[in-house]
């Protein structure tokens, strides 16, 4: 599934994994909580103050706000992938090795200028402008490393969430079981209030295994995913300056892949490579 950027113009790949987590956990709930009641039974306000209002204001107290403005903009990746697929970064590596080659490093200036991804973008042109490849692998480097630790500052938000929620619907637990205690002398509203104090216990733990802490996850895989990307524009660019062959240029690239996806890659090569050839013997 695809969405379009507004801005961009570019395809962002919806995560059906994340959506289909989501969708399968409430329902999941949904129905048991129906099954042996009503929906109603298990809202109750001044629970969902303490749970949700307590977190959130641990969180506030735990982050500076100019990261906690962004939060939104963090969780979203869990559901969306606008990183590019590897084989693709792996095909305009290949294609730039190539006209180095054949027309020199300064002919892939206009090509830096109309990519949208803006650290390959930086990496070609540091080599167009003759930088020394250690100089271009340092500084490469130095912006992957600070991304890594945006990644987890990210990361971090989230998982002080998934920590704070069930403590706090503990807490709201215990204020339900201190104003039970006090009207232990009416039997009748034992049960209910109980029930009431169970609540703030169930939000947290829903808050936290279901939203918060699966998000946190999911962001450290995006984080890994990038990190990995970064690594192949890296080692592409360096070969790029070393004037390597493009199919050299391919075949170390292509170590970075898993094995599936190299096997998926060899596979779809082989089938266009054979049409071609049946194509040819029939003239």
């Amino acid at each position: 599934m695809y969405l379009r950027n507004r801005r961009t113009g570019s395809e962002l790949r919806v995560d059906i994994a994340t959506l289909l987590g989501v969708i399968v956990g409430l329902g999941a709930i949904g129905w048991g909580m129906t099954a042996g009641g009503s929906l109603s039974t298990f809202w109750n306000l001044s629970s969902v103050a303490i749970t949700l209002g307590g977190a959130v204001a641990g969180t506030l107290i735990a982050f500076p706000f100019s990261r906690l403005k962004e939060i939104f903009k963090i969780g979203r990746k869990a559901f969306i992938d606008s990183e590019a697929d590897p084989e693709t970064v792996i095909a305009t590596l290949v294609s730039f090795a190539e006209k180095a080659r054949r027309d020199g490093l300064l002919a892939l200036e206009d090509e830096a200028q109309q990519l949208e991804d803006p650290f390959l973008q930086k990496g070609i042109q540091l080599v167009v402008d003759g930088t020394d490849p250690e100089l271009v692998r340092s500084i490469l480097e130095i912006e992957l490393s600070f991304l890594e630790e945006r990644h987890k500052q990210g990361q971090s938000v989230f998982d002080t969430l998934g920590f704070l929620a069930p403590a706090f619907g503990m807490i709201g637990t215990l204020i339900g079981l201190i104003q039970m205690l006090k009207n232990l002398s009416d039997p009748s509203t034992v049960g209910p209030n109980m029930a009431v104090a169970l609540i703030t216990t169930f939000y947290g733990a829903l808050i936290a295994n279901l939203i918060c802490i699966p998000i946190a996850s999911k962001l450290r895989v995006r984080s890994s995913e990038e990190i990995l990307l970064k690594e192949v524009i890296i080692e592409g660019i360096l070969s790029i300056q070393a004037g390597e062959n493009p199919r050299i240029v391919r075949e170390k690239l292509e170590a970075f892949l898993s094995p599936v996806r190299r096997n998926g890659r060899a596979a779809h090569v082989a089938a266009a490579e054979g049409q071609q050839v049946v194509m040819g013997s029939g003239r």
